[in-house]
């Protein structure tokens, strides 16, 4: 469509790798040490748009994704997920769908939404998936360093910091991202959310993607901080299944996970499909009892 591709090298090309040398001005992270950004040395080489200015023609015809009006724009983004977190006294339990779309195709029912920062740590995708699932694995790279250089394990605060201070240094590039990160570390179980501007939010649950209404009907209505083990799976399970009913973005397979201090471990993997047939019966009966 735009002809052959045109490699234009580090020299020429400024993808930002620049903004992580010699920088000390990082935010605190858990705490008020300061310290400097991880250069991560020579990035390669990227294929741009063989036009005369690749950036001007990102800015136009992604427009959306640099905060502008996608009216005009060639190629239209067209997400939807639905992921959820949240924080209760038995530890965090995080819930996701698997679909991909592309406007109305459905790409893959098979997404692994959640990415396995390390054994305490765990970041969930909702916008683009190249940009959440490149980023939260840098992330991972970023926390093994930090492990390593300071013999202790990085704390979910400073793995949110670091997410969010990469995002704000990307802001304007064009990033589509909204994860949470959760994790359980000295200070108890942690849920933050970190977004493609910066912005990070501290909280007891959040529900990011197009499903994202119809979870927080089910957790505004039934979350507790008391809940048992078993009721917070369950209501996991069921934000997402009514999230998936109503909304044709999300569906396929419900990913659980169940976040303790002893680290998180995979509760289930269940079709949506088989959910709606047993809140079905679950439903029917409550209507024959009343």
């Amino acid at each position: 469509m735009f002809g052959p591709t045109l490699v234009i090298g580090n020299d020429i090309l400024d993808i930002g790798t620049s903004k992580f040398d010699n920088e000390r001005d990082q935010r605190a992270i858990g705490g008020g040490a300061m310290i400097p950004r991880f250069a991560f040395g020579e990035p390669g080489q990227f294929d741009v748009p063989n036009v005369a200015d690749p950036a001007h023609f990102c800015r136009n015809n992604f427009a959306s994704a640099c905060g502008n009006s996608d009216a005009n724009q060639t190629v239209k983004f067209a997400k939807g997920t639905t992921t959820l977190a949240f924080k209760f006294d038995g530890g965090i339990i995080v819930s996701v769908d698997s679909r991909s779309t592309m406007g109305a195709y459905i790409a893959s029912g098979t997404v692994k939404k959640v990415i396995e920062i390390n054994p305490f740590l765990l970041g969930t995708m909702a916008g683009g998936a190249a940009d959440c699932s490149f980023w939260e694995r840098n992330l991972g790279m970023q926390c093994r360093l930090y492990e390593l250089r300071n013999k202790k394990r990085i704390t979910v605060a400073a793995a949110s910091r670091l997410l969010a201070n990469t995002m704000s240094s990307y802001r304007g590039y064009g990033l589509s991202m909204g994860t949470m990160i959760t994790g359980w570390d000295e200070t108890g179980p942690q849920l933050y959310y970190v977004d493609d501007d910066g912005t990070r939010l501290h909280g007891r649950y959040f529900s990011v993607g197009s499903g994202s209404t119809y979870a927080y009907g089910v957790l505004d209505t039934y979350y507790r901080k008391d809940l048992t083990v078993d009721e917070a799976i369950d209501l996991g399970k069921r934000a997402i299944y009514h999230a998936c009913h109503r909304d044709a973005m999300s569906g396929s397979i419900n990913n659980l996970y169940h976040v303790t201090k002893d680290g998180w471990v995979k509760i289930h993997a269940i079709d949506v499909n088989d959910m709606h047939y047993e809140y079905l019966e679950d439903k029917k009966n409550a209507m024959a009892s009343s």
